[in-house]
């Protein structure tokens, strides 16, 4: 009877135990990543210990914390944001406007047993983390086609930011540990999204007025170092230029502005496609390829399939006016098989050189090459339809009347067989003489090839990309992986045991390096 109560005492206290164990509260994802920004910045560590995670690069972990977050921040909803704010922000501190913002004033949602001051977040982190919650409510609202209400938010949220930067940089001399640098990120994500609820709104009013507001606010980016900034402003101006086909003022702010370096992968791809696409407006076929090759090179492959589809899709079409044949396994890449069939089409009308079938295959997409934005371009394709067709009649026949030229090419006359025929017997495209007053075309014997300058123009624009990847990667390996252990080492003063074995040019190097960090 004893050993049996034992057993009985045991099953009741393992049940106990599992109950105890499924019965755990579970934090919500919102809160989850709060926390986990909280602890990143060194929120609740003392102020030795706070100063040695301010001596890193804040804004290099809150673009990490921001890749690692967007999962949670994805399937959050409104009421999910605005209980994340009133049990992580208090509602008597510096981000109090933010919290109301995001609760609209309604702090019932909660139980108020349940809250305390030590549940909030420290002024670590509080304000990156309201400005990530006002983020999030501007873009379900956007999502949710509320944008008169996502507009608001998005003016109040940048307001916020700025102003949380003023008191930041006036306190940048104190030993509070108190630095800007974590916002620059958070701020440009709130501009991004109020240019994307503007767009939606499609008001010329509106648009006027945030066109100069993003100037200015890229000037202060400038002034301030800000790189995440700077490049975001920069790419919505562009975007929003050619949005509104202003490709001249576009290709001014492209000259006359400067992309920075140490800049997100993200906002590198989209200066390149946009750059790319000006170029290609303004009959610089050779920079667009280039910048779109690069742009394709650069993309996420696990993400971002709209963007690479764009991207691909102004790539094939500049390679046409450039006279090139794009090769066949582009047009059946995966996930972009039905996008880039009727540039297919349109690429197999242009190596046949039928005018009569391109117009054809043009004219039946129509439709769907102006929704691409890429109509314009096709339209200059018909020269180089033509060109392709005097190639392979070049090759064909040794002579050929114009009137047998223009009825193979699909042109309307003799007349203007001849035109065509001179001008790219000018472009060098023929070697070729026309008879005027017999009205034919006396091809010129075949010149070897290697004795021009295409095999060293081809060799050229090699050399050019193997550089440009070279340097690439070059750039890509100058801050090796464990860089950071390095700051740490020497924020703990135990770098001095190594400073012997180095140069005075390496040391000086490296103290040039942390001060430009710790800027």
């Amino acid at each position: 009877m004893a050993e049996e109560k034992e057993k009985n005492e045991e099953t009741t206290s393992s049940e106990k135990a599992t109950k105890e164990k499924v019965e755990a509260p579970v934090t919500p994802p919102l809160e989850a990543a709060a926390r986990r920004l909280e602890r990143l910045l060194g929120g609740g560590l003392s102020e030795k210990d706070r100063q040695l995670h301010t001596y890193s690069n804040p804004t290099k972990v809150i673009r990490r914390w921001l890749g690692t977050a967007s999962g949670a921040a994805g399937d959050a909803t409104c009421n999910d944001i605005a209980e994340a704010a009133v049990k992580l922000i208090d509602p008597e501190g510096p981000c109090a406007t933010g919290r109301k913002l995001v609760t609209a004033g309604d702090d019932d949602m909660v139980d108020s047993s349940t809250l305390n001051s030590k549940g909030f977040l420290t002024s670590a982190s509080c304000r990156e983390v309201e400005s990530w919650l006002l983020s999030l409510s501007v873009r379900l609202l956007w999502k949710e086609q509320r944008f008169a209400e996502a507009l608001a938010m998005a003016e109040k949220g940048i307001a916020i930011l700025l102003e949380h930067l003023q008191v930041a940089s006036a306190s940048l001399s104190s030993l509070s540990g108190v630095t800007t640098a974590s916002l620059f990120p958070l701020l440009a994500r709130m501009y991004r999204y109020r240019s994307l609820v503007a767009e939606s709104l499609d008001d010329d009013t509106i648009t006027v007025v945030f066109r100069q507001d993003m100037a200015k606010a890229h000037n202060l980016a400038c002034l301030r170092r800000d790189v995440d900034c700077q490049a975001t402003l920069l790419n919505l101006m562009l975007r929003d230029l050619l949005l509104h086909s202003q490709v001249e003022q576009a290709h001014k702010l492209l000259s006359n502005s400067t992309f920075p370096e140490s800049v997100s992968n993200n906002q590198l791809c989209r200066y390149l496609y946009y750059s790319g696409r000006i170029q290609a407006l303004r009959l610089e076929y050779t920079k667009a390829f280039s910048n779109l090759s690069q742009c394709l090179r650069k993309s996420p492959t696990n993400t971002g399939l709209r963007f690479r589809i764009a991207a691909q899709r102004l790539l094939v079409v500049v390679q046409l006016l450039m006279g090139e044949i794009p090769e066949r396994h582009v047009f059946f890449t995966k996930g972009m098989q039905t996008e880039l069939s009727p540039y297919l089409a349109i690429t197999q009308a242009v190596r046949r050189g039928d005018l009569a079938v391109f117009n054809e295959v043009v004219s039946g997409h129509a439709a769907r090459l102006q929704a691409d934005e890429t109509y314009t371009l096709i339209s200059r394709l018909a020269h180089q339809v033509v060109k392709a067709g005097l190639r392979k009649l070049h090759v064909s026949y040794s002579r050929l009347s114009l009137q047998d030229v223009a009825d193979r090419l699909g042109l309307p006359s003799a007349t203007s067989a001849e035109f065509v025929v001179a001008k790219a017997v000018r472009d060098g495209v023929l070697d070729a003489t026309i008879h005027h007053e017999e009205g034919y075309v006396q091809s010129h014997d075949l010149v070897d090839v290697y004795a021009t300058k295409e095999p060293a123009e081809a060799f050229h624009r090699r050399i050019a990309y193997c550089l440009t990847t070279h340097n690439d990667a070059v750039r890509g390996m100058r801050y090796p992986p464990d860089a950071y252990k390095k700051q740490l080492e020497a924020s703990r003063g135990n770098r001095r045991k190594r400073n012997d074995d180095k140069t005075d040019e390496e040391k000086a190097q490296e103290l040039e390096d942390e001060l430009e960090e710790d800027y």
